[in-house]
């Protein structure tokens, strides 16, 4: 549904939100293959709250020198 990679030298960050079958959506951010976030939520203004989460750090990064990664280079 939604998937984002960032890069910043050997740094990646990787930003997440999926649909889980009958349990809502499960909301991830990991930064160097380390999970740093994941939370799942049935209620949808919870997932928006948490994209605008993610839109507000990416623009911020990105402002710092990140760079959207494609995503087999990412992993």
């Amino acid at each position: 549904m939604y998937r984002l990679s960032l890069r910043s030298a050997e740094h990646v960050r990787n930003y997440s939100i999926r649909a889980v079958e009958r349990a809502g959506w499960e909301v991830t951010c990991e930064e160097d293959r380390t999970l740093q976030r994941r939370d799942h939520y049935q209620d949808w203004h919870r997932v928006e709250r948490a994209l605008a989460l993610f839109e507000r750090e990416i623009s911020a990064l990105t402002a710092e020198g990140w760079r959207v990664a494609p995503d087999d280079a990412s992993r």
